[in-house]
């Protein structure tokens, strides 16, 4: 795989005439297909937000925002995002450390900077694309596969926000920071066998990873995970109330604005990290497996894009990038199910929340810019 990935790929005709859209970098089945996802998402939202009208009008604004961001970067090309690579990633690498010192602390944890009277913003979340924008910057320059010495590095790079990111403590967002650098070490070849040796190890090291690196509140969620029923009132209560709204909505659901387990206010976080599961309970199987088969298209198609960028840098960012969510989708579905703990990560482009939804459509910009842009 990795080898077809990496092999320089003719283009064949010019992308600029296939439709107007083209013109100004934008893909036309992504764009249409991401639109489609942001629309069932303020669908869901404006019936979890209930009499809270506010919050959908804000959701409204944070979109159309963002799909200004989407259309701005994809009307940079490759070049750009490749000579900026490394200034972005020292750039975020300060404001983690800025966040440590000064950061502004919400429930427990310090993960915000704020521009007095302007705005707060959130630097983990620019990592998700810094980080492997600076690994395709790296290893676009090495002979792939990567040797051990350039695994090693590649791994630092990786390491230093992810551990940034982990003190604030904010668990979730490492996860995904340091899973969309690996992607980028998979996509360029890395052997098998490193991954095997990586779980062998930390398998070895779990002991001394419980007592050690995880809190208190980190240990609870895992103990919980194998055995909700133990503090069912308690640690227990937000995977219990996930998994009965689920449940409860049976095939075709109670239909929008009729699930009791988010209005009556059982549903924990019932707007952000666990809409999918109002999803399942006012929409069903049917509306769950919807969402879904147009986040598999997303990623297909966001792949084929990857596959088709015009140099190594492009392929192995633009693949990164569409990995990524993946892995955002993967872990919020899995938490929200019972098959992980719960980490904090929203549902992509579905939950309520401003930062993150920035972050993903800057990223479909990209995945744009890298195909639609003319060799460089």
């Amino acid at each position: 795989m990795s080898s077809d990935f990496q092999r320089q790929l003719p283009t064949g005709r010019n992308i600029q005439q296939d439709g107007w859209l083209y013109k100004v970098h934008l893909d036309p089945m992504l764009l249409t297909l991401v639109c489609l996802v942001l629309g069932f998402g303020l669908m869901v939202l404006y019936s979890a937000a209930g009499d809270q009208a506010g919050l959908f009008d804000a959701q409204v604004r944070r979109v159309l925002a963002a799909m200004a961001v989407l259309v701005i970067a994809a009307q940079l090309p490759p070049g750009v995002y490749l000579r900026w690579a490394p200034f972005v990633y020292v750039l975020g690498l300060l404001l983690l450390v800025l966040v440590l010192l000064v950061g502004i602390k919400v429930k427990g944890s310090q993960r915000w900077l704020e521009i007095p009277g302007l705005l707060r913003f959130q630097p983990s979340e620019l990592m998700k694309i810094a980080v492997p924008m600076a690994l395709a910057w790296y290893l676009q320059q090495r002979v792939l596969p990567p040797s051990p010495k350039h695994v090693f590095y590649s791994l630092v790079i990786i390491a230093l926000p992810a551990v940034a990111i982990a003190a604030q403590p904010d668990l979730g967002t490492s996860i995904l920071v340091a899973g969309a650098g690996l992607a980028v070490l998979l996509l360029a070849g890395l052997s098998w066998r490193y991954l095997v040796y990586a779980s062998v190890m930390i398998a070895a090291a779990a002991p001394l990873l419980w007592q050690f690196a995880l809190q208190g509140y980190q240990r609870q969620r895992i103990i919980t995970l194998f055995d909700p029923d133990r503090d069912p009132l308690g640690a227990g209560w937000n995977i219990m109330q996930s998994t009965t709204a689920i449940g409860s909505g049976g095939v075709f659901g109670k239909g929008l604005l009729q699930g009791t387990q988010s209005h009556l206010d059982f549903l924990p976080e019932a707007r952000t990290d666990f809409i999918i599961a109002v999803v399942g309970e006012e929409l069903g199987l049917v509306g769950v497996i919807f969402l879904l088969l147009l986040y598999l298209c997303i990623i297909a198609r966001g792949l084929v894009l990857a596959v088709s960028a015009q140099s190594t840098f492009a392929r192995l960012f633009a693949g990164a990038l569409t990995l990524t969510f993946f892995i955002y989708l993967f872990v919020n579905i899995a938490m929200v199910s019972g098959l992980l703990p719960v980490v904090g990560v929203p549902l992509p482009l579905v939950s309520y929340g401003g930062t993150s939804i920035i972050t993903l459509m800057a990223s479909f910009g990209i995945i744009m810019s890298m195909r639609t842009h003319k060799a460089w």
